[in-house]
């Protein structure tokens, strides 16, 4: 069966707590294959295990232990190292998103892919880096350039939910409600242009149509619920009471 997404391989990962984050933000975004390379406390690290908290324990369950780098990644056909620096080695050079774009049409088409993470203290060095096809730079601060283990993994994994599962840029969520309906807002308009034109809000005659067309605009521009036209109903409604109210108080003295 072909792989459905990268294979994320730790290079002589130094603690166990980053193993575990690495593990959490992996399953984020729905990866769960990891791959470890002589893991500096052994393994399994009960470190690793508290941190993944709960879930992600399985990615850790999973994980296979290679003595190196090279056979971690023996089976791949397309590997990426995570650097900051390109170590004097002529390499293609990706962002996180352009590498993920690259991998899921290499998996798609069949292939192994791996993805490549240094240890915490210096990153890659060159003869794991010289085991990669290309490299995967994030643009971050050049001056302070050094990301965590874990950091690097969450980005990279979220590069590749953008592309195996991508979703719109922006989305409305209604809390128990629909989206009002044009006639709804219609008639909002009209019961405020209403109560404005009796107030001699709509002055000077010659500003009316254009303060009226405003006006509209704005009802139009809210992307109102029906909730929210019940509300606006009912606060006009209700202020009008209230004048009211004071009226027939001052007649009434």
């Amino acid at each position: 069966m072909p792989d459905s997404q990268p294979i994320f391989v730790l290079v002589r990962p130094q603690m166990g707590e980053n193993i575990g984050a690495a593990a959490r933000a992996m399953l984020n975004f729905g990866l769960d294959r990891m791959r470890l390379v002589d893991p500096r406390d052994g393994w399994p690290n009960p470190r690793a295990v508290a941190m993944a908290s709960g879930a992600a324990g399985r990615v850790l369950d999973n994980a296979a232990v290679h003595p190196s780098t090279a056979d971690a990644v023996a089976d791949c056909t397309r590997v990426y190292a995570t650097t900051a620096r390109t170590r004097d080695l002529t390499k293609q050079v990706l962002t996180p998103e352009a590498a993920m774009t690259d991998a899921a049409a290499r998996l798609a088409a069949g292939e192994r892919v791996a993805v490549l993470f240094g240890p915490e203290r210096a990153g890659l060095e060159n003869d794991d880096i010289a085991r990669a096809n290309a490299i995967v730079s994030v643009p971050v601060n050049p001056a302070f350039a050094s990301l965590n283990l874990a950091q690097c993994a969450l980005l990279t994994a979220y590069e590749w939910r953008r592309q195996a599962a991508p979703e719109a840029g922006a989305r409305m969520d209604f809390a128990g409600t629909d989206p009002a309906s044009a006639i709804e807002v219609e008639k909002l308009g009209d019961h405020y242009e209403a109560r404005l034109d009796e107030a001699g809000f709509f002055f000077p005659p010659s500003k009316s149509e254009g303060m009226k067309r405003t006006l509209r605009n704005m009802w139009g521009r809210l992307d109102l619920t029906r909730a929210d036209v019940q509300i606006f109903h009912g606060m006009l409604r209700q202020l009008l009471r209230h004048r009211g109210t004071l009226e027939g108080g001052a007649r009434d003295d």
